[in-house]
């Protein structure tokens, strides 16, 4: 089924980031809604079934449950990931696009790329 008003998960500690995110997404006619860690995401998929997200931006590091466990406990759903960090680790770089990540971006990362990578994983741009 297609959505026809796709809305973004954006999963990270830093709100700046989060804001920013969301912000940019905007501009580009997606909505998208925050997450300030990867258990209050997880919590609300699992608290809401009917809450799927046409695509998660998720933050490789952050307390508690962090982005590699967030993006492995996805694949069943399907859900297509963006990863992001400010840390660029090869091993880690290599493990979330085996896992299936559709992007690994490093922060600070272009605005155009990130949109790109979103809209792609949305399938094609957003509806006006």
């Amino acid at each position: 089924m297609v959505n026809l008003n796709p809305i973004v998960a954006v999963v990270d500690d830093d709100e700046s980031v989060c804001r920013a995110i969301k912000r940019l997404l905007r501009a580009a006619g997606i909505d998208a809604e925050t997450f300030s860690g990867g258990d209050e995401f997880l919590n609300a998929l699992s608290t809401d079934p009917s809450y799927r997200p046409a695509c998660v931006v998720l933050d490789v590091q952050m307390p508690g449950t962090g982005g590699l466990e967030v993006q492995r406990r996805l694949v069943p759903l399907g859900l297509p990931v963006v990863m992001i960090t400010a840390h660029d680790e090869p091993s880690v770089r290599v493990a979330a696009l085996a896992s299936g990540a559709v992007a690994y971006l490093r922060k600070p990362f272009d605005a155009a790329s990130l949109i790109e990578v979103v809209q792609a994983a949305i399938g094609g741009a957003p509806r006006a």
